[in-house]
């Protein structure tokens, strides 16, 4: 009983840190674009404009939590409450530490990809039950771009699989303390951030939602709380794709001695994902958005071919006993 109660709460303080952490992204972002573009970015609501994600998010909680009248209502109002549930969940299997994590699973590794793949259920019906073509657009959209990358991003980690043995996320990190797969399986993390940033539906690939052709995509006819909720989903997306990456080829919260001992694990976990999140940051002032028919080529014709072959070239090395 005593255990049950300790991951509750475990469990409890995760979420409750994770919804500022996505509200304080934005700030972030917004804070180092203005300083990669050369502009001041906020800097008048709080110290450095800090307190900027908190004004914004009190006038979207105080905006109107309209429903058109022309949408499947119940539909409409649980699109957002998917995306969202979907992601947090998936933090559930994170192992954040030796002795920091909600869930052990033996197939955790599984269930993030089962995960994602719910999530893409929140933007189709959130489009289909707008009934808005540019809405609709968006979702389908979504469902071809997060379908197709996730057979890339499933495929990309099997390297990682056959090489620890385990599914456990926990495990493939106590794997890595000979040394991070980023080693070995570079290809398959490549493949695996590429995905991930599909999956997320972050600039370059934001397709989904791209303003100059859909308005806002999936989510054009929904204000107040409910479009907080896909807001909030997309930065935990961030979050956890950049926390995967940090679990599965960057050795979770290892560090090699004697910078192991210098910070606790935990810290050191927190500081290899903010590296992450700058990246995807960085990523979203660089580069041009591709065309819809160029992102699934790019996908089915490269993808593809280098996720297979990065699988055929581990199994064939460990068969061979290059690995160990």
């Amino acid at each position: 009983m005593a255990e049950i109660l300790f991951k509750l709460l475990e469990m409890t303080i995760i979420i409750a840190l994770l919804i500022p952490i996505a509200a304080m992204l934005v700030w972030v972002e917004r804070r180092m674009i203005g300083i990669w573009q050369d502009r001041l970015g906020p800097n008048r609501v709080g110290p450095f404009g800090i307190l900027q994600s908190l004004a914004d998010l009190l006038k979207i909680l105080g905006k109107e939590d309209w429903i058109p009248p022309f949408s499947e209502r119940l539909v409409f109002t649980i699109a957002p409450v998917i995306g969202a549930v979907c992601v947090l969940m998936s933090f559930a299997v994170i192992p954040f530490s030796p002795s920091i994590g909600v869930s052990d699973l033996n197939i955790g590794l599984l269930f993030f990809l089962a995960m994602a793949s719910l999530s893409v259920y929140s933007v189709v019906l959130a489009g289909w039950a707008s009934n808005s073509k540019y809405a609709l657009l968006g979702g389908m959209r979504a469902a071809a771009q997060t379908i197709s990358y996730e057979v890339f991003m499933g495929l990309s980690v099997m390297g990682v699989v056959l090489l620890t043995g385990s599914f456990n996320l926990r495990e493939i990190v106590i794997a890595q303390e000979s040394g991070w797969l980023i080693q070995t399986q570079f290809l398959g993390f490549i493949i695996f951030l590429i995905a991930g940033i599909a999956e997320s539906h972050r600039l370059p690939f934001d397709l989904p939602e791209a303003e100059t052709e859909l308005t806002a995509g999936f989510h054009t006819e929904y204000s107040g709380l409910k479009f907080a909720l896909f807001f909030l989903g997309e930065y935990l997306s961030v979050t956890l794709i950049s926390a995967m990456s940090v679990v599965l080829f960057f050795g979770g919260w290892l560090m090699p001695e004697p910078l192991a001992s210098w910070l606790p694990p935990l810290v050191w976990f927190i500081l290899k994902i903010l590296f992450f999140v700058m990246f995807f940051i960085l990523l979203r002032t660089s580069l041009p958005r591709p065309r819809f028919d160029q992102l699934l080529s790019f996908g089915w014709k490269y993808m593809l071919p280098l996720a297979l072959i990065n699988l055929l070239a581990t199994a064939a090395f460990k068969l061979g006993g290059f690995y160990g």
